[in-house]
């Protein structure tokens, strides 16, 4: 009866739960499909853990943690099921199948919605609300409660609530967050949770076209036979691929769907999500990082209290207003998209690539694989550490799917494999994403960034040059005056000798270096008037007598 009461409250606060969804000892939530076949549907998997989360290290406390987490399994989206839809219409059609795999098909019914989250979605959500309010119980307090954003789609929006209704009821209702704010996803608006602001970034078409037209043929080949008439295209073989992921999270059972392909050909399928996640908003891409800025900015402000200083993706007036972006809370929870937070890695430097993946040819030791960086329900943490081993000191350390990353990408400034003092990260990534919006190659790896265009102009890159423009004004000022005191005879000096070394070394070769430093920096009207000037302040005639 008790559980009933529960059900009937959770489903009127909008919470949807299915039969047979359980939650293992580390808080993940597992459907009925075998774990080997879901774990390589790339970004449909459901979520699972990377790694074991580790605990703080002795000496250090917790003082606050930024939970990035995509929304929870969803139905496929509008355009992905009308595909989906006319790849099994295909099939449905054929009158006598050759392989009794196919026979469910016979009185099969497509029941799929779209965009939407599927029960077990929600569940997803509400779990890791629970296993945030468990892990960082110590950072809760009456007056300190988890600020929640959340982007404007409605799966997203949805797994926000249900988060924060699975975090009141792991503290017994006595700690009840809301969902605070809701960013837009329209065209063009400031969304740091959402990649709709960069009309000129690319795709991964290609990438994904090439791997598509090698590895679906023969599978394509074997449906045509099994199902005589079908005239299954390489396209369909995806959208039905697809298809066993959906339905299994939608039923939380395995879809009939799945015993048409071989664990081989789903692993196959695991490294198209790869390539599309690495080639549309990864490295591969040369807008795509970019597009993770704001967000990494808006990280930054609330690592240090500082307010915000991005010219990016995030919307001015939300965040400098305390009431929808305080910088004073231990707990802030923000639910996106997996191409999103793919930019954000991207953005951060995490899951940096030696070597871009092959679209044609898979490294089976590579670890850009998308089921393990952006599953549903997939989370990035980031923790600041107070430490006292030797002096208190803050610290960062970030966890993605609850693996703990690695920071080399801060260079020497590390503490360690894993943490980073806090004013050495936050440097570090400032640094990176001023790289990152100008586009030097050389941080973002991979030539991402060389002849980038946002908005249709180039990006210009930020000079690492220190400003010559003091030393080339100083040195002309400096060199007119003296000339002029000479001109009227100055306590009666009348050798013009006393100007000639400063009009060549100070007026005329420091301006002149002055303008060469200009070029670098890409000012070519302060080189020309800088350089041009060298040596027209010698003086040329016998000053004014008196």
């Amino acid at each position: 009866m008790g559980n009933l009461l529960l059900l009937s409250l959770l489903c009127a606060f909008g919470i949807y739960f299915i039969s047979g969804v359980a939650v293992t000892s580390r808080g993940d939530v597992t459907t009925n499909v075998p774990k080997k076949l879901w774990t390589n549907w790339a970004m449909y998997s459901p979520y699972f853990a990377a790694d074991k989360y580790e605990g703080a290290p002795n000496g250090c406390r917790i003082t606050q943690v930024n939970i990035l987490q995509r929304h929870g399994a969803r139905y496929p989206t509008a355009h992905a099921g009308e595909q989906i839809m006319a790849a099994v219409d295909k099939l449905t059609a054929v009158p006598n199948y050759t392989d009794s795999s196919l026979y469910f098909l016979k009185t099969y019914t497509y029941s799929l919605s779209s965009d939407l989250l599927v029960p077990f979605g929600a569940a997803q959500s509400w779990t890791a609300g629970q296993e945030h309010f468990k892990r960082y119980r110590s950072l809760v307090s009456s007056n300190q409660l988890p600020f929640v954003r959340a982007s404007g789609s409605d799966r997203v929006v949805h797994s926000a609530t249900n988060w924060t209704a699975g975090f009141s009821h792991a503290s017994n209702y006595v700690y009840n967050p809301s969902l605070s704010v809701i960013l837009s996803e329209s065209d063009f608006a400031n969304n740091t949770l959402d990649d709709n602001m960069c009309p000129n970034a690319g795709n991964s078409d290609s990438q994904t076209g090439a791997w598509l037209a090698t590895y679906a043929p023969p599978i394509a080949a074997r449906l045509n036979e099994e199902a005589p008439g079908a005239n299954i295209t390489t396209s369909d073989v995806y959208s039905l691929m697809t298809m066993c992921a959906f339905e299994s999270v939608f039923i939380n059972s395995e879809s009939a769907f799945c015993d048409l392909f071989t664990r081989a050909e789903f692993e196959e399928l695991e490294y198209y999500g790869d390539l599309d996640k690495y080639y549309n908003t990864g490295y591969g891409q040369e807008l795509g990082p970019v597009q993770g800025v704001g967000y990494i900015n808006e990280l930054i402000a609330r690592l240090t209290g500082q307010p915000v200083n991005d010219n990016t993706q995030t919307n001015h007036t939300l965040d400098t207003s305390p009431e929808t972006f305080p910088l004073d809370r231990t707990i802030y929870a923000d639910f996106s998209h997996d191409n999103q937070m793919i930019a954000i890695y991207a953005a951060m430097g995490l899951f940096r690539q030696s070597v871009a993946p092959n679209p044609t040819s898979p490294d089976p030791k590579r670890d850009w694989i998308t089921s393990h960086l952006v599953p549903f329900s997939a989370r990035m943490l980031t923790e600041k550490l107070v430490c006292t081993k030797n002096e208190e000191a803050e610290y960062v350390r970030i966890f993605v799917n609850d693996a703990l990353q690695p920071l080399e990408f801060c260079g020497e400034r590390t503490s360690g494999p894993s943490s980073i003092r806090l004013h050495d990260q936050t440097m570090s990534q400032s640094s990176d994403i001023r790289d990152v919006e100008k586009g030097d190659t050389d941080i973002i790896g991979n030539n991402a960034y060389n002849g980038a265009k946002a908005n249709g102009a180039p990006v210009r890159r930020e000079s690492r040059i220190a400003n010559p423009v003091p030393a080339g004004v100083f040195a002309f000022a400096a060199t007119t005056w003296l000339l002029s005191m000479y001109n009227v005879s100055t306590r009666g000096i009348h050798t013009s000798n006393v100007v000639v070394g400063m009009a060549l070394f100070g007026g005329g070769l420091t301006q002149f270096l002055a303008g060469m430093w200009q070029f670098p920096r890409g000012d070519v009207f302060g080189a020309t008037g800088e350089s041009s000037s060298f040596g027209d302040q010698v003086p040329t005639q016998s000053p004014v007598k008196s």
